[in-house]
């Protein structure tokens, strides 16, 4: 396989920088462009629910790389500028100026796009969360604002809602699950997560859908439940997922089904390529689909499309790994948590709020959770390490 002179990359952020990183190092000396939609250079994510909202870190501090170490990859940036179009036969893509760039090799990372509520849109005051300039935008209403209403209760509501809280606001988390992160973590844990919450002074509305938002000229005023309730609101955050950003693929004959389906290699078709929390890839040792929304397979994915672009011939198969910070837990995932796995406590203890959780499904161990004890977690991960390269059965 000769290696292609040209890869463009579609997406700027920690996905798309980390193909072009690993293409340098793995000996790639063609030319890289990659396409950014947003003005800024490429930042992390994870910061913005936590440091950048609460105002520890200046937006600066997201920064993935300096200006200098960028310049080192040799690397043209072409950012602020959205791709709308791939053709997918001559590996062209279009972009929102009109520009067209053509590789020899395409690699997709346009990510997600949140979810929003219907009339979101008309009411000023309602906030997502994606990229910088939402935090940023967040962060300026939370400081004059007395309440805040988070309407989703998963891994990253529940982050604002712990960091509104400890800016000292009025803060209620609604949603139609009985406690944060119920599908992420399963019972035990999010029912400690309720807990946490609770005594930190967050009001959880939860177990209840949210209907929709209430205004008066044209300023959000409040959360309308499913009950005929309406929770009052100076500043309201709607945190109720994200969807693949593959509209702009609608044309390109890829197969997009809650993402860009890939091989087990992670190639759409010949020449393209997708990562990040955009790529659905098919996961040979668990056997199925496989779409990642965390920062960590960002980075491995990116690791492993290099290479393939590069003429290795490796099935992509990680253990999937998250974390989530919320007021002084800390939590680390390894593995699959199902909602209805057999939870057992194998280290620490529950009533301290730090110990390690083991998750298995019809006896085989699919994951592990340590809350405050991440280095005992991620020895135990071993386990499910263990459980994918065994020997796949015979039929």
């Amino acid at each position: 396989m000769t290696a292609p002179a040209r890869v463009l990359v579609v997406g700027a952020s920690a996905a798309g920088l980390s193909t072009v990183e690993a293409l340098r190092r793995k000996g790639h000396e063609g030319g890289i462009t990659v396409l950014g939609a947003e003005p800024h250079a490429p930042y992390d994510r994870p910061p913005l629910s936590k440091q950048v909202l609460s105002g520890a870190w200046e937006p600066a501090r997201c920064a993935l790389r300096t200006r200098e170490v960028l310049s080192t990859l040799d690397a043209e940036f072409v950012l602020g500028d959205a791709a709308v179009a791939l053709d997918t036969a001559t590996r062209t893509v279009r972009a929102e100026s009109g520009r067209e760039l053509r590789a020899d090799a395409i690699v997709i990372a346009t990510g997600v796009r949140p979810r929003v509520l219907p009339g979101q849109e008309g009411l000023t005051g309602v906030h997502v969360l994606r990229t910088l300039d939402d935090a940023l935008a967040l962060r300026k209403d939370l400081l004059g604002s007395a309440r805040l209403v988070v309407v989703g209760e998963g891994v990253l509501g529940a982050e604002i809602a712990a960091t509104a809280r400890t800016l000292g606001l009025d803060v209620t988390m609604a949603g139609p699950l009985p406690a944060p992160l119920a599908l992420q973590v399963g019972p035990l844990v999010s029912g400690l997560l309720a807990e946490l919450h609770g005594e930190r002074g967050v009001r959880l509305r939860l177990g209840t859908g949210v209907m929709g938002l209430a205004g008066e000229h044209g300023r959000v005023t409040g959360v309308l439940l499913g009950t005929g309730e309406v929770l009052p609101a100076d500043t309201v955050v709607v945190a109720i997922g994200a969807t693949p950003a593959t509209e702009w693929l609608a044309d390109s004959g890829l197969r997009l089904d809650n993402g860009v389906v890939c091989d087990s290699r992670c190639r759409a078709a010949e020449g393209v390529y997708a990562v990040g929390d955009v790529a659905r890839w098919h996961h040979e040792r668990l056997g199925r689909p496989v779409r990642l929304e965390n920062r960590t397979n960002a980075t491995e994915q990116a690791a492993a499309v290099a290479g393939v672009i590069l003429g290795e011939d490796r099935p992509y198969q990680p253990v999937p790994y998250f974390w989530t910070d919320q007021f002084d837990a800390k939590l680390q995932v390894h593995g699959l948590l199902p909602p209805d796995a057999e939870v057992d406590v194998v280290e620490g203890d529950v009533t301290a709020r730090r110990f390690v959780a083991r998750y298995r499904s019809d006896g085989v161990v699919t994951g592990v959770l340590g809350w405050n004890m991440p280095k005992q977690a991620r020895l135990r991960r071993q386990e499910i390490v263990d459980v994918l390269n065994a020997p796949s059965p015979t039929h």
